[in-house]
């Protein structure tokens, strides 16, 4: 059996034991701040009032942190109010500096359906939220994903925070919801719904940038790689890592295990060794169940990071 078919029997098996429960949609919150232990714990309790936050990724170099959050549609939009309050608070991106792309202190937060057929129900409530955002905490809100005509956060990140005020400005965009201005310490916010992904990092046992360059170039769908999979090469200028930094945004037609194992194929077609892995946040049962049954062990991910199971445990307390 192909991967992709085990990762949608997985899917559908998931559905009877979700719809038990009225937990029926995941947030992803990604804020721009990874450094301050007090900082991210004041965003994660906050997050946490109306929901079940399930898991929280810092990391210093990328200065970002990334939290999954379970509840029902009401719940999730009053926790995300209150998270993105607390990060417009406490993060300045005036004074932030990370390697990882942004353009909000809360720089993007998907709504995802635990299962496909609940699609439409994170559609509405990312249109809720992301009116809300504009309405009540006066941020100018781009839709993307499936409320965003397909876009990708790179669409609005591209150039960063100035060039996104120069094409506001320009008429080039026009924010989805709020003002048609973007506050500098604040920025933007970045509202869509999504299907599940994975995001994976892969350190390179090298101290070459370029190499990691390549290495992601080679993998990514847009440059003639894996379809589904988004990939840049960083330095992380704190820890001397080399690392390409991914995105598996179809987890079908890329199952993770086939993603790792090409980067490591490419990086040691230019004479590199991978040296580590890391996995962002939580893995869907299906990609995790898929790399078992090709007997492919993934750095980082074992049963305590799969997100239906950490679910399980957590509605079982």
């Amino acid at each position: 059996m192909c991967a992709c078919r085990s990762v949608r029997s997985f899917a559908s098996r998931r559905l009877t034991r979700l719809r038990r429960v009225r937990i029926v949609l995941e947030a992803v919150p990604n804020v721009s701040e990874g450094r301050d232990a007090d900082k991210v714990t004041a965003i994660g309790d906050a997050l946490a009032t109306h929901a079940m936050l399930l898991d929280v990724h810092s990391d210093p170099d990328h200065h970002r942190s990334v939290f999954t959050l379970a509840a029902d549609d009401a719940a999730i939009v009053e926790s995300l109010l209150a998270g993105i309050s607390t990060a417009v608070e406490l993060v300045d991106l005036r004074e932030h500096t990370g390697v990882h792309p942004r353009v909000g202190a809360a720089d993007v937060v998907p709504v995802v359906p635990l299962v496909p057929e609940d699609m439409p129900r994170a559609v509405t409530t990312a249109r809720v939220l992301a009116r809300r955002i504009g309405a009540e905490l006066g941020l100018a809100v781009f839709h993307y994903g499936e409320i965003g005509g397909g876009r990708r956060p790179a669409f609005f990140r591209r150039g960063g925070l100035d060039e996104l005020r120069r094409r506001i400005d320009a008429g080039e965009l026009v924010p989805d919801e709020g003002p048609r201005r973007i506050d500098s310490r604040s920025g933007a916010v970045l509202v869509g719904a999504r299907k599940m992904l994975v995001a994976y990092n892969v350190d390179l046992a090298t101290d070459d940038v370029s190499l990691a360059l390549d290495v992601a170039a080679a993998v990514r769908g847009s440059s003639g790689g894996m379809p589904g999979v988004q990939a840049i090469g960083l330095l992380l200028p704190g820890s001397g890592r080399i690392q390409v930094s991914m995105n598996v945004i179809d987890v079908e037609l890329a199952p993770l295990h086939e993603v790792v194992q090409r980067v490591r194929d490419e990086a040691r077609a230019r004479g590199v060794e991978v040296s580590g892995g890391e996995l962002v946040g939580l893995v869907p049962e299906g990609v995790a169940r898929a790399a078992e049954a090709a007997g492919v062990d993934i750095p980082g991910v074992d049963e305590t990071r799969v997100l239906e199971s950490v679910l399980r445990s957590r509605l079982a307390e």
